[in-house]
């Protein structure tokens, strides 16, 4: 983090762009919470510390096809039924303790459906304190010993803190204690049996790297986001047993660094664990809950507990805090506990809980959908606009996704059948949740004073006071003077021996003398520099005392010009605070518009895209329709164009028959005429005929071998058959009739019958094209199937076809003479050999059903 160090969660006005900065995806873990009841059925199991498999429950079928299928899923590490609350909280939460103490930002929140144990890891239970009172319990042993002073620090309204002196602190904590109701708890009475247990941690774990040239303040504020609207649970409202008045819901704002915090929140500055944890035990008591179809205490709101903490440096001398704004770095944690996914159906809510139930799900849907456009952003390089305001949840915490913070989520899991739906649904946004980014927090700016001058200067107070404590205290300070006047004394000439031994001694004296002049001199001569030096001493103080007037006046006259600016810029901020209002009121009038005109985008969306699907589905008839029709039409096209040239062949025969009879007569009178009258005419032998028919034949008789009739062998012999013959079906009086031996003859086909057989035969009759019944039987073979019925893949089909002759009646007359040998080129067919053609149905034969001919083709006259 750097930039703007008094504002919460920390982030430089100008943002980083995301090719330049780090990033660090979400970090996601996962818990299982232990069944209630032991032998109750599980669909949740622990394969690794990292995957978790689930499966679908006895007798449940997820997929079309029925199949019983099962889902792994990855988190960054998985925690069991067995795993303790303290091994949660070193792996999940004390990194971000860790990064609150170095000044940077964190946001921690559970999430899973109604009973699985969100708020027990949150909070904790008696004797088994949670994640938050570990938190900070883990804040007060790393900076116990560097807070400062009460009110030392001052939150302001706009999400800062300001530092102030040691004299106005003081006076702030005086005004404190004389007020009727104190603003924080006592840390010195005794401790709410309620929640002692929870917090008697006795881990006592602590940062490893803390500044110790740095003071401390934690300040904690508690709040719940009910039915989308922001509810501070520290606030004091003011009892009213006649008009009780209700808890105003609070507003959202954007500070000058783009972070978003809850305006008028109630932020109590904190000392212990105890005082914090009582707190937050005051503001748990007014959260929401209700009692459930799933869970007897559930939360039917999203708490968000905060953290800030605020430091600032030490002066050079390493005494008092250091009256620079800028230099005061503000981190946030932030411990949500958000309210359980469920169902109506299953929960039976009604009225207010049915209402409550919608908006946690309807805000939970709003997380899930900010997360899906942030990764599609990611992943995709798109630029869709993330939905935040749709929702207060979102809205609050969209600085740590678009800025920077260490962002972790705890997904909680009941591993019980009943909740696998929800328990599906949860493991796939979490999956998700995974793949976005968050931008790395960056280490704060080092500062400029010397490190460590906390310690040196205590080490130099404690080294004076040991030196005072062996000289006796303030006799000190005379033995100094002392000693100066005896430096003084010795830089005078030495007195020389004033003893008289002699009368006549004429020395002593005169020495004397001279070394009391030369003293009395020099005297005389310091006593003239000290009173120059007294001179000069009082003209500095008083050219001194003018400057300082001077000053005075100057600083006066600067303090005027400072306080009318001051007056005037607080005009000027009373102008913008009215303004920011209008424009607060207008941003939430077109938040709304905002939100009804996406509601109807969304709406009018669907509607395209159901509309759309629509479209596409009648195009896809109308192919289907128009590729139906089509083959309609062309085999009814193939069939009429085989009817006409049967019909145009059928009407050729006929005309050369009476063409032949024509020439027939004409060649009898003929011979009636050039015969002479007693020879009587001899009628043609039937013999002489058909030699002649095959005389009279355009083309040669074909010199291949004839065919020979394949008698095929039914593959039924030795296996069990089920002979299905609808009702429906025309008995035929044909000599050939299908015959399958070991055969269970049905009506209609059931499972029954063939569950006993290996083979299915059907007989299927339907009208050829030339009106006579046609007989096909469609042979299969019977297979268990997987679920354990039948099903019959069919393999064969024969075709039985009764046909009518239609040969032409040939006449004969006893007067009809021998035909001449030219009409041996007319065209003759018996009976028998316009009917040697025998058709048989096999599979995959180039001809469709599979036509085989055993008979010599016939050739038609040109």
């Amino acid at each position: 983090m750097k930039a703007a160090r008094t504002k919460t969660p920390r982030k430089p006005v100008l943002k980083k762009s995301s090719n330049t900065s780090l990033k660090d995806p979400v970090g996601v873990y996962c818990r299982v919470r232990p069944l209630s009841v032991q032998d109750q059925e599980c669909c949740i199991e622990v394969i690794s510390e990292t995957t978790v498999q689930i499966h679908p429950p006895d007798g449940y079928r997820i997929f079309r096809n029925g199949e019983y299928r099962e889902t792994q899923y990855t988190f960054k590490e998985v925690f069991g039924t067995l795993v303790t609350q303290k091994v949660l909280f070193d792996v999940v939460a004390r990194p971000l303790v860790e990064d609150l103490i170095r000044g940077k930002n964190g946001l921690l929140f559970t999430y899973g459906v109604t009973g699985s144990g969100k708020t027990h890891t949150m909070t904790g239970s008696p004797g088994d304190g949670g994640l938050l009172p570990r938190c900070l319990d883990m804040i007060f042993n790393s900076i116990g010993s560097f807070q400062a002073k009460r009110f030392v620090f001052k939150v302001d309204d706009k999400n800062g803190v300001d530092v102030q002196c040691e004299v106005d602190a003081l006076l702030e904590r005086q005004k404190r204690d004389a007020m009727p109701i104190p603003k924080t708890p006592s840390g010195k009475r005794q401790i709410d049996p309620e929640f002692a247990d929870m917090i008697s941690v006795r881990d006592h774990c602590k940062a490893e790297e803390v500044e110790e040239d740095s003071v401390y303040s934690v300040f904690v504020s508690y709040i719940e986001i009910y039915n989308n609207y922001i509810y501070d649970l520290l606030e004091e409202i003011p009892f009213d047993p006649i008009k009780p008045k209700p808890p105003q819901s609070k507003i959202l704002r954007e500070d000058q660094n783009h972070n978003m915090y809850v305006i008028g929140c109630t932020e109590v500055e904190v000392k212990s664990t105890e005082e914090a944890f009582e707190v937050f035990w005051r503001g748990q008591k007014k959260r929401r809950i209700a009692n459930t179809q799933l869970n007897r205490e559930s939360s039917r709101s999203h708490s968000v507990f905060m953290i800030k903490l605020a430091q600032a440096p030490l002066d050079a001398d390493g005494d008092n805090v250091l009256q620079e704004r800028e230099q005061i770095t503000l981190s946030q944690l932030s411990l949500v506990d958000l309210a359980g996914s469920e169902r109506t159906n299953r929960t039976k809510a009604e009225g207010n809980r049915l209402r409550e139930a919608g908006n946690i799900n309807q805000s939970l849907m709003t997380l899930r959908t900010c997360i899906e456009v942030l990764r599609e952003n990611q992943m995709y390089g798109t630029n869709k606009m993330v939905p935040y305001r749709d929702s207060k949840l979102t809205h609050l915490f969209k600085n740590y996704f678009d800025g920077e913070g260490k962002v972790r989520m705890i997904v909680c899991v009941n591993p019980k059948a009943e909740d696998y739906e929800e328990s599906l649904q949860v493991m796939r946004f979490a999956e998700m949740t995974q793949e976005v980014e968050v931008a790395r927090p960056v280490d704060k700016p080092l500062f400029g004073l010397t490190p460590g001058r906390r310690f040196r200067n205590q080490a130099f107070k404690d080294e004076l006071s040991r030196k005072l404590e062996i000289r006796g205290g303030p006799i000190s300070g005379e033995t100094e003077e002392q000693s100066v006047a005896e430096m003084l004394l010795q830089n005078f000439p030495p007195l020389p021996s004033c003893e008289l031994l002699d009368v006549n001694d004429d020395q002593t004296l005169p020495r004397l003398i001279e070394v009391l002049e030369k003293r009395h001199r020099m005297r005389q001569m310091l006593s003239e520099e000290f009173t120059k030096n007294v001179l000069a001493f009082k003209t500095m103080l008083q050219e001194f005392d003018s400057s300082i007037v001077s000053k005075e006046n100057y600083a006066q006259g600067k303090l005027t010009e400072k306080e009318k600016i001051i007056a005037g810029q607080k005009m000027e901020i009373e102008r913008l605070e009215k303004k920011t209002k209008t424009l607060e009121y207008k941003i939430e009038i077109l938040e709304k518009t905002t939100t009804i005109y996406e509601e109807d985008k969304r709406n009018l969306q669907q509607e395209l895209e159901s509309k759309s699907q629509k479209l596409q589905r009648q195009a896809s008839d109308k192919r289907r329709l128009e590729a139906r029709l089509q083959g309609m039409v062309t085999e009814t096209t193939m069939k009429w164009e085989k009817e006409c040239e049967r019909r145009v062949a059928a009407k050729q025969l006929e005309m050369q028959n009476k063409l032949w009879v024509k020439d027939e007569k004409l060649k009898q009178l003929k011979a009636i005429v050039t015969e002479p009258k007693n020879e009587k005419p001899e009628r043609p032998s039937r013999e002489k005929d058909r030699e002649k028919a095959f005389q009279r034949s355009v083309s040669p008789p074909p010199t291949a071998p004839p065919v020979r009739l394949r008698h095929r062998r039914s593959r039924s012999a030795g296996e069990r058959w089920v002979d299905h013959k609808p009702p429906s079906n025309v008995p035929t009086e044909t000599v050939m009739q299908p015959h399958v031996p070991h055969a269970i003859t049905v009506a209609a086909a059931n499972e029954k019958a063939l569950a006993k057989c290996d083979k299915y035969m059907l007989t299927h009759q339907e009208l050829a094209s030339d009106g006579e019944i046609e007989t096909k039987l469609i042979k299969g073979d019977v297979y268990r199937t997987r679920g354990g019925g039948q099903a019959v893949q069919f393999t064969d089909i024969e075709t039985l076809k009764q046909e009518s002759p239609t040969g032409r009646k040939r006449r004969s007359s006893p007067s009809s003479p021998t035909p001449p040998e030219d009409a041996a080129e007319s065209e003759w067919t018996d009976v028998e050999t316009r009917c040697s053609v025998a058709v048989e149905m096999r599979a995959g034969s180039s001809l469709g059903p599979g036509y085989q001919h055993h008979a010599q083709p016939k050739r038609r006259k040109p």
